[in-house]
């Protein structure tokens, strides 16, 4: 049994704390991300305490596990969903396809126009009926949206037009839907761990991987691929996750000042990341980085990926949910 594991088990056992004098008893709820202090994600999640913390008003401990010292996403939200190590969470919807098949598709590819059409979606509740069948097969609840990031593809060479997308031997998320999409463009996707995607550019096993400016920054891929071909494929949805067990231990005045918090919080991510994403390049950049890479045929790249997407979504009946999205206007 590895370090995190061990950690897990045993928080599994002691989540919640007394301390206090004689009777006094204070709830301690654990968080995780896999990013440092700086992070937007991290800051959602202090956000999110400070509000629970201010909308509660009784005495409770919070312990924000950071840079990946409880695993990934991925564990995060199985430990989330078996009510044990973490209570809270922002966890990419790539990980939630075991309970939902429609759960990565909020998050697919050209799926939004662009921000204002993201937040018309989400200022909508567009995405209720996948946090409901979340919160009843998955035991998780999803109490707020944070992300914004748009994402574009960094790259060992320099991508500037379809013909050079060709082949392309690029990291994608292990949803179904973004290899399907990458592949229909041409490209060669594979699915690796989002902490090995620097040492598999570096050793040539791929060439390119895609990713919002605060993880382009944060993990350091500009030192192995500095090239940023500026495709604007999709712009970020990261749900901010409840354990429905830990949830259903609390009282109601605490569960009442979670519910209130989450989409705070999660609004408060949301303008750090859109707001920041296009500073972070700039900064990266004129460091000399990065290069941004104009991507000349935007449009050309969407029509390609367009019908594999609406197939995508009619097989896992969410072509309600896509029209909705389709339809909306920003």
């Amino acid at each position: 049994m590895d370090r995190r594991t061990l950690l897990a088990a045993t928080m599994g056992i002691t989540g919640f704390a007394i301390t206090g004098r004689a009777q006094a008893q204070a709830i301690t709820l654990n968080g995780a991300s896999q990013f440092n202090d700086e992070h937007a994600f991290t800051r959602s999640l202090v956000r999110f305490e400070e509000l629970v913390k201010q909308y509660y008003g009784k005495p409770i401990n919070f312990v924000l596990h950071k840079n990946s010292s409880l695993g990934l996403e991925k564990q995060y939200f199985e430990y989330m969903s078996q009510g044990r190590a973490v209570d809270y969470g922002i966890v990419s919807p790539a990980h939630m396809s075991t309970f939902s098949r429609a759960a990565p598709f909020i998050d697919a590819p050209f799926l939004f126009r662009d921000l204002a059409h993201w937040n018309k979606v989400l200022d909508q509740d567009m995405l209720k009926p996948i946090a409901d069948e979340l919160e009843k097969r998955a035991r998780v609840m999803l109490i707020g949206y944070a992300g914004g990031g748009v994402r574009n593809i960094f790259a060992s060479r320099r991508i500037e037009n379809m013909e050079a997308l060709q082949s392309l031997k690029i990291r994608v998320q292990g949803a179904p839907i973004w290899s399907r999409t990458f592949a229909a463009a041409g490209m060669s996707p594979t699915v690796i761990a989002y902490n090995e995607i620097y040492n598999a550019i570096q050793n040539n096993v791929i060439e390119a991987g895609e990713n919002e400016a605060a993880g382009v920054e944060q993990m350091r891929f500009y030192e192995v691929a500095p090239n940023l071909a500026m495709t604007q494929h999709a712009i970020t949805i990261r749900p901010l996750c409840f354990s429905v067990a830990t949830f259903a231990r609390l009282p109601a005045d605490l569960q009442a000042a979670i519910r209130r918090a989450g989409p705070e919080a999660a609004a408060y991510g949301r303008q750090i990341e859109s707001g920041e994403d296009g500073q972070k390049l700039a900064s990266l950049e004129s460091a000399g980085r990065l290069k941004r890479v104009p991507f000349a045929e935007r449009d050309t790249l969407q029509q390609k990926v367009a019908p594999v997407l609406a197939a995508y979504a009619k097989e896992i009946d969410a072509d309600p949910i896509m029209r909705r999205i389709t339809e909306a206007t920003s």
